[in-house]
Protein backbone atom coordinates (compact mmCIF):
# COMPACT_ATOMS: atom_id res chain seq x y z
CA UNK A 1 0.00 0.00 0.00
CA UNK A 2 1.46 3.55 -0.61
CA UNK A 3 1.28 6.42 0.79
CA UNK A 4 -1.53 8.78 0.91
CA UNK A 5 -0.74 12.53 0.39
CA UNK A 6 -3.13 14.83 2.04
CA UNK A 7 -0.88 18.26 1.06
CA UNK A 8 -3.53 19.55 -0.41
CA UNK A 9 -6.28 18.65 2.04
CA UNK A 10 -4.04 20.66 4.53
CA UNK A 11 -3.39 23.16 2.62
CA UNK A 12 -6.91 24.68 3.06
CA UNK A 13 -8.29 22.51 6.17
CA UNK A 14 -6.92 23.28 10.11
CA UNK A 15 -6.59 21.01 12.50
CA UNK A 16 -6.90 17.29 10.65
CA UNK A 17 -3.22 17.09 11.10
CA UNK A 18 -4.07 14.53 13.70
CA UNK A 19 -6.15 12.66 11.38
CA UNK A 20 -3.51 12.33 8.48
CA UNK A 21 -1.24 10.85 11.38
CA UNK A 22 -3.89 8.35 12.21
CA UNK A 23 -3.86 7.12 8.58
CA UNK A 24 -0.29 7.05 8.59
CA UNK A 25 0.17 5.35 11.46
CA UNK A 26 -2.99 2.67 10.43
CA UNK A 27 -1.11 2.22 7.17
CA UNK A 28 1.98 1.53 9.02
CA UNK A 29 0.30 -0.66 11.62
CA UNK A 30 -1.17 -2.80 8.63
CA UNK A 31 2.56 -3.78 7.71
CA UNK A 32 3.69 -5.20 11.39
CA UNK A 33 3.36 -9.00 12.53
CA UNK A 34 0.24 -9.96 12.37
CA UNK A 35 1.14 -12.00 16.21
CA UNK A 36 -0.72 -12.22 18.73
CA UNK A 37 -4.31 -12.37 16.49
CA UNK A 38 -6.90 -10.03 18.19
CA UNK A 39 -10.79 -9.52 17.34
CA UNK A 40 -12.32 -6.02 18.25
CA UNK A 41 -16.38 -6.37 19.05
CA UNK A 42 -18.90 -3.75 19.57
CA UNK A 43 -21.18 -5.06 22.96
CA UNK A 44 -22.96 -1.87 22.61
CA UNK A 45 -23.84 1.38 21.11
CA UNK A 46 -20.75 3.32 23.17
CA UNK A 47 -18.70 -0.35 23.93
CA UNK A 48 -15.94 -2.31 22.48
CA UNK A 49 -14.27 -5.40 23.53
CA UNK A 50 -10.49 -6.31 22.28
CA UNK A 51 -10.03 -10.22 21.96
CA UNK A 52 -6.50 -11.36 21.96
CA UNK A 53 -4.87 -14.89 21.57
CA UNK A 54 -2.00 -14.95 24.27
CA UNK A 55 -1.84 -18.33 24.93
CA UNK A 56 1.06 -19.63 27.38
CA UNK A 57 1.15 -15.95 28.63
CA UNK A 58 -0.18 -14.99 32.48
CA UNK A 59 -1.16 -11.86 33.53
CA UNK A 60 2.30 -11.40 35.11
CA UNK A 61 3.65 -11.44 31.86
CA UNK A 62 1.53 -8.67 29.83
CA UNK A 63 1.58 -5.15 30.04
CA UNK A 64 -1.27 -2.62 28.91
CA UNK A 65 -0.56 1.14 29.09
CA UNK A 66 -2.84 3.53 28.12
CA UNK A 67 -0.98 6.73 26.76
CA UNK A 68 -2.68 9.64 25.36
CA UNK A 69 -4.61 8.15 22.39
CA UNK A 70 -3.14 4.87 22.06
CA UNK A 71 -3.59 1.52 24.52
CA UNK A 72 -0.16 -0.43 24.29
CA UNK A 73 -0.28 -4.10 24.76
CA UNK A 74 3.10 -5.79 25.26
CA UNK A 75 4.01 -9.30 26.19
CA UNK A 76 6.99 -10.47 27.64
CA UNK A 77 8.07 -14.22 26.71
CA UNK A 78 7.20 -16.17 29.66
CA UNK A 79 9.79 -17.53 31.91
CA UNK A 80 11.86 -20.47 32.02
CA UNK A 81 10.24 -20.76 28.10
CA UNK A 82 12.34 -22.78 25.84
CA UNK A 83 14.68 -24.06 28.30
CA UNK A 84 15.83 -27.94 28.89
CA UNK A 85 12.53 -28.66 26.25
CA UNK A 86 12.86 -30.29 23.37
CA UNK A 87 9.93 -30.31 20.90
CA UNK A 88 8.93 -32.56 17.66
CA UNK A 89 6.87 -30.03 16.53
CA UNK A 90 6.30 -26.17 18.61
CA UNK A 91 2.91 -24.27 17.07
CA UNK A 92 2.33 -22.09 20.08
CA UNK A 93 4.31 -19.14 19.76
CA UNK A 94 5.37 -17.92 23.11
CA UNK A 95 7.69 -14.76 21.96
CA UNK A 96 7.09 -11.56 22.81
CA UNK A 97 4.99 -8.64 21.33
CA UNK A 98 3.90 -5.19 21.32
CA UNK A 99 0.16 -4.30 19.93
CA UNK A 100 -0.58 -0.45 19.50
CA UNK A 101 -4.42 0.51 19.26
CA UNK A 102 -5.48 4.21 18.93
CA UNK A 103 -8.27 4.78 20.61
CA UNK A 104 -10.71 7.20 19.10
CA UNK A 105 -11.79 10.54 21.26
CA UNK A 106 -13.51 9.90 24.67
CA UNK A 107 -12.54 6.00 24.69
CA UNK A 108 -11.53 4.57 27.69
CA UNK A 109 -10.14 1.42 29.10
CA UNK A 110 -12.45 -0.37 31.43
CA UNK A 111 -10.82 -2.74 32.42
CA UNK A 112 -9.13 -6.44 31.13
CA UNK A 113 -8.52 -9.96 31.89
CA UNK A 114 -6.90 -13.26 31.06
CA UNK A 115 -9.58 -16.50 30.40
CA UNK A 116 -8.64 -19.34 28.60
CA UNK A 117 -5.43 -18.11 26.91
CA UNK A 118 -7.40 -14.85 25.81
CA UNK A 119 -6.72 -11.30 26.82
CA UNK A 120 -10.43 -9.72 27.16
CA UNK A 121 -9.99 -5.41 27.35
CA UNK A 122 -13.17 -3.69 27.68
CA UNK A 123 -13.38 -0.30 26.23
CA UNK A 124 -16.12 2.35 26.78
CA UNK A 125 -17.27 5.58 24.98
CA UNK A 126 -17.80 8.63 27.63
CA UNK A 127 -18.77 11.28 26.31
CA UNK A 128 -18.57 14.54 28.36
CA UNK A 129 -22.12 16.38 29.31
CA UNK A 130 -20.83 19.20 27.46
CA UNK A 131 -20.12 17.31 24.08
CA UNK A 132 -23.39 15.43 24.20
CA UNK A 133 -26.27 16.80 22.03
CA UNK A 134 -28.90 18.73 23.85
CA UNK A 135 -32.19 20.05 22.87
CA UNK A 136 -33.00 23.52 22.69
CA UNK A 137 -36.60 24.17 24.25
CA UNK A 138 -38.79 26.49 21.53
CA UNK A 139 -41.09 29.51 23.25
CA UNK A 140 -44.26 29.77 22.66
CA UNK A 141 -45.17 33.38 23.23
CA UNK A 142 -43.42 36.13 21.66
CA UNK A 143 -40.36 37.68 23.80
CA UNK A 144 -40.36 40.95 24.70
CA UNK A 145 -38.22 43.33 23.09
CA UNK A 146 -35.50 45.30 24.12
CA UNK A 147 -34.48 48.71 24.61
CA UNK A 148 -32.86 49.18 21.27
CA UNK A 149 -35.41 46.69 19.21
CA UNK A 150 -33.36 43.79 19.34
CA UNK A 151 -35.17 40.73 20.62
CA UNK A 152 -34.03 39.29 24.38
CA UNK A 153 -34.71 35.92 26.00
CA UNK A 154 -36.05 35.19 29.47
CA UNK A 155 -33.25 33.49 31.26
CA UNK A 156 -35.38 32.55 33.63
CA UNK A 157 -37.38 29.96 31.70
Amino acid sequence: MSAVDFSPLLRTAIGFDRFARLLDGARIQSEAPAYPPYNIEVTGEDSYVLTMAVAGFGPDDIELVVREDTLHIAGKAPAGEGEARRYVHRGIAGRAFERRFVLADHLAVQGARIENGLLHVALQRIVPEALKPRRIPIATSAPPSGPSGQVTIDQAA
